[in-house]
């Protein structure tokens, strides 16, 4: 599982000409599920997003900040690039199971947060506008986790 986290000062996403989602200060979550994600992956992303001290000169997280929270499927965070040109999927999660695996994770994430958390719609075509705050944007990979 990768996420790409970027703190913002805003975001929102739009879907064929439609408002969707929108937040004010907080962090956009870009994820990506692989193959072989599962629960452990959802427990460990989580709880490294929940304590990452990324606002006040890196010193509080997003609990601290009472940030808000938008969270997007991006199933091309899996991408494979070392050969030839054309992006390679093969370890991305098939839909079925990246849907439940985000479900899962969407439901796990809003009950550590502080505050509302907004997503994008699973597999939508999505627009998505955010202002890179700092910048600020800090990656994710669960298969690189230390295991203990």
């Amino acid at each position: 599982m990768k996420a790409v986290i970027q703190k913002v000062s805003g975001a929102e996403i739009i879907i064929d000409g439609k408002l969707v989602s929108s937040i004010n200060k907080g962090i956009v979550i870009f994820l990506g599920i692989a193959i072989d994600d599962n629960d452990n992956d959802i427990h460990w992303l989580i709880n490294k997003i929940i304590k990452l001290r990324m606002f006040n000169t890196f010193d509080n997280n997003i609990n601290e900040v009472k940030g808000d929270v938008l969270l997007v499927s991006q199933f091309t965070l899996q991408a494979n690039v070392l050969k030839g040109n054309r992006p390679s999927f093969i370890k991305a999660a098939k839909s079925e199971l990246a849907k439940t695996m985000y479900e899962k994770f969407l439901k796990q994430l809003n009950e550590n947060l502080n505050t509302e958390l907004k997503s994008g719609v699973f597999g939508a075509d999505m627009l998505i506008n955010l202002s890179n705050d700092g910048p600020v944007t800090i990656i994710y990979d669960s298969s690189l986790k230390i295991k203990k």
